[in-house]
């Protein structure tokens, strides 16, 4: 019998390394969440650390180095929504070894850290589709169940960290209208109508990061 590959989780979000665990959970035979990471960057032996980037940085900020630097690590995969070309480009530059998009299913995620544990460098879907709405096939993500979409979620959880509209449009490779009509989304399902009404309704509804774990938490 095959041995399961060893699989870390990375996001300052619990819900959201928690619910990509919950995804991942049908296929346990096949992968084996060891490490739930909640800022929290230092691992045992893994095959993998999947690096979730919901309001993280991505992949050309000095972030994900620190990563790919831990000699525990085999392998480093980046799971995202952002599949423009310059990201995919630099994440091989970097020695990523993988560059994964949302819209994978359970099982094609599974299949492409198995390819990737056998040493592929993977990069699925393989084209440029930019900005374009993507749709989840799982996991979870704080506001999931007060009826934000994943990325209107991404963008307020940036507003409640105090991120001005320039901020957010540089980390999340979007163009600030783009933000902008997220935003205007966000709060109609929100139900707040200015952007201070937005950070307190972020606070109160688990869109701030979760604090860093202390070492053998």
């Amino acid at each position: 019998m095959t041995t399961p590959l060893r699989l870390a989780i990375l996001n300052d979000y619990e819900v959201v390394v928690r619910g990509l665990a919950e995804m991942l959970e049908p296929f346990g035979d096949r992968v084996q969440v060891v490490e739930l990471k909640v800022q929290q960057r230092d691992m045992n032996d893994v095959d993998i650390a999947l690096y979730d980037t919901f309001s993280a940085s991505q992949v050309d900020s000095g972030d994900i180095d620190e990563i790919i630097a831990q000699p525990n690590v085999g392998a480093v995969a980046v799971y995202t929504w952002n599949m423009q070309r310059v990201l995919i480009d630099r994440a091989k530059e970097k020695g990523v070894s993988g560059y994964l998009s949302k819209s994978l299913t359970a099982a094609e995620l599974v299949d492409a850290l198995e390819r990737i544990q056998d040493g592929e460098m993977i990069v699925e879907p393989s084209v440029d589709i930019g900005n374009a709405e993507i749709q989840d096939r799982g996991g979870d993500w704080p506001g999931r169940r007060h009826g934000l979409s994943s990325r209107q979620a991404e963008i307020i959880a940036l507003v409640t960290q105090g991120l001005s509209n320039d901020e957010i449009a540089k980390r999340s490779y979007l163009s600030v209208n783009t933000v902008k009509s997220y935003l205007r989304l966000a709060y109609q399902v929100m139900g707040v109508s200015s952007r201070s009404q937005a950070i307190l309704w972020g606070l109160e509804h688990g869109m701030a990061p979760d604090p860093p774990q202390t070492q053998g938490s």
